[in-house]
């Protein structure tokens, strides 16, 4: 047996190299944005700790342009005949955690001007959906704290023009998107809602907590996975080639 007794399907290829080099870059480069996914997640939630210390007052300029969970202050009061129960909403609380029930959504009124709803808490189902709780809440003029956040949205958002403008208050709706809430309420909306604080008056259950479906920690073992797999194709890649040349 001679040296060229090798096995010719070890041999390195060029096809075989650009594909390897092809799975190893996608690997590193996955790997990287979960690297890039945990620091934005670490520095939302270091955002959301510095925004609870202090307090701003939310006028109609600044409500588009304040970062997500700034506590902020803000003075109006409530439309009660007119109100949005968010359906299918679970609850935070330790109590009852995952339970579904509603979020109550009240229009308040800046006395700067302009409108902007105020999550007021989770609340239990009645006994059948048939029974829709009451949520009726006073309407002279106060002052409210909570922190600024954003409508909830579902993974997949579906077509509301069938939405009808017209019903029976207060309405029931599933994720409602700013443009739907603005043409059921029949005004403009300032952009977001207020989570109103825990220890405010006229709200049900409010346990407002930063959560994440993947923490910082999940993405950054999804990172070192992706790196191993990358590590790992370059290892039988080069265990191939070594074993080629070996036998030649």
């Amino acid at each position: 047996m001679n040296g060229s007794s090798a096995n010719p399907r070890l041999a390195p290829t060029v096809l075989a190299t650009a594909l390897t080099l092809m799975v190893i870059a996608g690997f590193v480069r996955l790997g990287f944005w979960q690297l890039h996914s945990a620091a934005e997640k670490r520095s939302l939630m270091a955002q959301h700790a510095l925004n609870r210390q202090s307090t701003v007052d939310l006028t109609p300029t600044n409500a588009g342009t304040l970062s997500r969970y700034q506590r902020v202050r803000l003075r109006g009061r409530y439309d009660s005949r007119h109100q949005i129960l968010l359906d299918n909403m679970p609850s935070n609380s330790s109590a009852h955690p995952g339970q579904p029930g509603y979020r109550v959504l009240t229009p308040f009124a800046l006395e700067q001007g302009g409108w902007l709803l105020i999550d007021r808490g989770w609340l239990a189902s009645g006994p059948t959906r048939a029974v829709v709780p009451a949520v009726d809440v006073g309407t002279t003029p106060r002052e409210l704290t909570g922190l600024l956040s954003h409508l909830p949205r579902a993974g997949v958002q579906l077509d509301q023009s069938a939405i009808a403008a017209e019903g029976s208050w207060p309405r029931v709706l599933n994720f409602p998107q700013q443009a739907t809430l603005e043409r059921v309420l029949s005004r403009p909306l300032l952009p977001g809602m207020v989570l109103l604080d825990p220890q405010a008056v006229d709200g049900y259950e409010r346990v407002w907590e930063i959560r994440f479906s993947i923490g910082p920690a999940r993405h950054i073992a999804y990172a070192v996975q992706w790196f191993a797999l990358a590590a790992a194709a370059l290892c039988i890649y080069l265990v191939l080639i070594y074993r080629h040349y070996r036998s030649r």
